[in-house]
């Protein structure tokens, strides 16, 4: 008789994308992508391994900073790696770091493939033709200027811009850096591998702050909209400043 093999990190079949994993605080069965991972570093240590491919042993907690922290403060990972484990006392904070520099390394990448778009009429005309899945807006480019920009975007849209995410993780500095140019407020992102591959690692980074896992899955961008009929004659609707 085929024994089937041990896996260390409890996962279950039964998903349709792939294994499940269980998170040590709440227990609950998520995908890989709502989960973050860790494991024990040589020394002890505990480690986030994000991209899940570190070797040895690894346990799971939803992408919640409230979680993390339970599981922290509760002494969990020791029991759940049986082992001896040490946190790091800015374990918390280094988790959100690292996974903000992985969001704005995505961008980058994105924006290598061709999928970012920046500047008002380039993002005017990228909208028109129905194929942006996120919109970003730099968290110090003012208030005002993110009302119209949202504002040109359902009147050009209607309905459909509700399937447009909205991105407000960067200040104006790292956008800059990420993409090679200056003065970045807003960008649009293009549907594309690269681009889907940005907005899921921003909706891990929302979610992680907002300590609701959920919302990874609840993505905006999972249904892009069509260009509107009559984008030709509504897309100097837009204004951007």
């Amino acid at each position: 008789m085929v024994m089937a093999a041990h896996r260390d990190d409890h996962e279950c079949e039964g998903d349709e994308k792939g294994p499940l994993r269980t998170c040590i605080v709440s227990r609950e069965r998520l995908a890989p992508q709502e989960m973050i991972r860790f494991v024990r570093g040589p020394d002890g240590t505990l480690v986030p391994d994000l991209r899940a491919k570190l070797p040895g042993r690894g346990v799971w907690v939803s992408c919640s900073h409230k979680l993390l922290a339970e599981a922290i403060r509760k002494q969990m990972f020791g029991r759940a790696l049986k082992a001896d484990v040490r946190s790091p006392e800015t374990l918390l904070s280094d988790v959100e770091a690292l996974m903000h520099q992985n969001a704005l390394q995505s961008l980058s990448i994105a924006n290598k493939a061709g999928l970012v778009v920046s500047g008002q009429m380039k993002v005017e005309t990228a909208l028109t033709k129905g194929n942006i899945i996120a919109l970003i807006q730099a968290i110090d480019g003012g208030s005002d200027g993110a009302r119209k920009l949202y504002q040109a975007v359902h009147r050009l849209l209607g309905e459909a811009a509700q399937h447009i995410e909205k991105i407000e993780c960067f200040t104006s500095a790292q956008l800059d850096l990420a993409l090679g140019r200056t003065n970045v407020i807003h960008a649009a992102i293009k549907r594309g591998a690269a681009g889907e591959a940005f907005a899921l690692q921003c909706r891990r980074l929302t979610a992680f702050r907002a300590g609701k896992a959920d919302q990874i899955r609840q993505g905006a961008g999972a249904n892009p909209p069509a260009a509107p009929a009559s984008s030709r004659d509504r897309g100097s609707d837009l204004e951007i400043n």
